[in-house]
Order: structure tokens, then sequence, then C-alpha cells
């Protein structure tokens, strides 16, 4: 089998042109009351940018070819845009399968996983089905990661996650507490920060920090505000030592270029994420305070999701809001009363809100 570098690669990808944008918020209409709402899987209600549905319509032509041109050249862009080496970057078929791949190569029977609760089950699933011993910390009174506890759960752990802003309650965990963490993990540990929704937040990104820890691996997604979930198309950043033990179970299998195409228009859009992030928080933010109004405690979100403590099992109020058409969810064991809220619309979030105000005082 012959072997392409990145490297030379990427020089195909610089090629590639520039490609233009229209409005984003013409992405999605808004719903009919007959149609349903969809606030449960973390999707973005408005899709790729326009910019990225006319590259990926042109990458349908470039299906017949196998995709590491334009693989290379996302990586390789994105690297230029954060100041780390193209090495450095990985592409995958969504983060959710770099993250799968970190916890086989990172865990096995005697190094478990240490994660916190409730957050992603992925790693836990992961970790399970190849018998790695998994560790769950309960997140502290701010509902971030208790990294303290983390860090004494498991003395052999063989990975550490952190999901920033993390997902279900949508709160950060403070970078010196990520720096802690680095510092003081287990010897031969790696720790993988998940930041498939720190675009909505203000706080910092970690993946610089990647130029000086080789025991550090960051994911990030096109899932979440660039609206790509259906594609499939993620990002591991690390060491490429680190890079090299996920490719072991598997690599260059992301969607052609019709992903690929459409993830370089999103990251050569230089308004695109003010935009989606400034309109995220102003109708995530205009939500909670209708239900605090309403004296439903919900937690500090800095993402596309939020947490809300309904006051009875969360399960009937999945099951009510669903049979009036929003769907909502999921439910942890751990917070059985809580339940996640994906950011919508305006149009779908306005209909959240009236049918909770009818349903939840009834069930």
């Amino acid at each position: 089998m012959v072997s392409v570098s990145r490297r030379s690669l990427l020089a195909l990808g610089a090629a590639l042109p520039l490609l233009g944008r229209l409005d984003w918020a013409l992405a999605a209409p808004p719903p009919t009351d007959t149609e349903t709402v969809l606030l449960n899987y973390n999707e973005s209600p408005y899709g790729p940018s326009p910019a990225a549905r006319e590259a990926m319509q042109r990458g349908i032509a470039t299906a017949g070819r196998y995709p590491y041109k334009h693989m290379y050249a996302l990586a390789g862009l994105f690297a230029q845009q954060q100041g780390i080496a193209q090495d450095r970057v990985a592409v995958f078929s969504g983060s959710m399968a770099a993250l799968r791949y970190a916890v086989l190569a990172f865990t096995s029977e005697v190094r478990g996983l240490v994660m916190a609760t409730p957050s992603y089950e992925v790693p836990r699933q992961a970790a399970e089905s190849h018998k790695a011993p998994v560790r769950e910390v309960d997140l502290n009174r701010e509902h971030a990661h208790d990294i303290p506890a983390m860090l004494a759960a498991d003395p052999s752990a063989g990975m550490l996650y952190v999901c920033n802003p993390n997902n279900p309650t949508g709160t950060l965990t403070p970078t010196d507490a990520i720096r802690q963490a680095l510092a003081n993990k287990p010897d031969g540990s790696v720790l993988v920060v998940d930041e498939a929704y720190i675009d909505f937040a203000d706080a910092p990104s970690v993946v610089s920090w990647v130029k000086d820890h080789d025991d550090l691996l960051v994911l990030r997604t096109f899932s979440k505000i660039y609206g790509m979930a259906g594609a499939r198309l993620g990002l591991a950043i690390g060491h490429p030592a680190l890079l090299e033990r996920l490719a072991v179970f598997g690599g260059d299998n992301v969607p052609a270029g019709t992903s690929l195409l459409g993830g370089l228009a999103s990251l050569e859009d230089s308004t695109l994420l003010a935009q989606r992030k400034a309109l995220n928080a102003r109708l995530r933010d205009e939500t909670v305070t209708w239900l605090k109004a309403r004296g439903f405690a919900c937690t500090a979100s800095h993402s596309n999701c939020f947490m809300i403590d309904v006051k009875q099992p969360a399960e009937r109020v999945v099951e009510a809001l669903g049979a009036h058409g929003v769907k909502i969810g999921r439910v942890w064991t751990r917070w059985p009363q809580w339940v996640r809220v994906t950011v919508g619309s305006k149009e779908e979030m306005a209909r959240f809100r009236q049918v909770f105000a009818a349903q939840v005082a009834r069930v």
C-alpha cells in the first residue's frame, strides 16, 4: 500500500478556491403547528451554512475519488487557524468515532476510564465494550467536572475524559481545573478534552496546549455550531504519536468530498460562528429565564443545550411533550428529575414553551 504524507496532500488542498457565503439564517424554515420540533439530539436547527451547502453539492462530483486531498486540506486549514502544526490534526468521520478509538487505545482491563456523571455516555460504553473499568464521578456543586475527585478516583487510569462545555448540562469546567487535571493525572494516562460545544462558549479552547503536551488529546466536531451532524465530520488534535494510536482502529473514513468541502467552507466563513453563537445564547437565555420565572431550576449552560429540574420523574415530561410534537431528552440515571433540552430556532423554542406550560403541570 502506498503511503501518502499529509504535508504533500496539504499542498494540493491549498489550491482549493475560497468559497463565498450567503445569509446563513435562511438555512431552515420555521416549523408549522403540525411538525415535530426536535430538541432532543443537540443538533443545529439551521443545518450547514449556505456556503457549506453549495460546497457539499459540488463535492458530489468528487465522490469517485478517495478523499485524501480534501482531508489534508481541512486538517491544514484548521491547524493554520489554531497556530499549531498540521501533523497534530487528524480527520475522522465525526468526533464520536475518534472518542471511541481513544477509549480503545488508552484504556484496558487494568487501566480504566475516569469521567464525570452526568456526561456524554459514549466513552463509558466504549470502555465497557472491552472490559475496561469505569469510574464515574459526580459533577460538583457548580455542575462542573470535579477534577480533584476524578484524579483520586483511579490511580491507574489510562484515560481521563472531560467534556467542556459538558453534555448534557452545558456547564463549563474552568481552564485552571483542566490544567490541574493535565498536571496531576496518573502517570502514562491521557487526558481527552471533548470540545464539541466550545464554539458556543466564551471560554478559551485548550487546542494550543497540544504544542507542549504529548499526553493531551482534544476533540472537535462540525456537528454542532456548523450544523453538519448528518455529515459526520470531526477532528482529533494531539501529538502525532497519539493520533497514530487512534488510526489503528480506523481512519480515512470520511464521506468523500461532500462532508470535507462543507467543513472547509465552514472554517473559511469568518462571520458564521459569531452569528450562530449570539443567536443560540439569546434563545437559550430567554428560555431559561422563562423557566426560572415559573419555578424551574436550570443548569448554567454555555452550550446549545441545558437541563431542567422538572420536579418529577423526567421521563413523564419527555413522553408528555413528545405526544404533543415536541421531542426533548434524554434523562440521565443519576439525575432522574432533570431533562436535557436542545436550543432550537426562535419558532421552535416558542413552541417548546407553549407545550411545556400546557403539559408539565398535568403529568
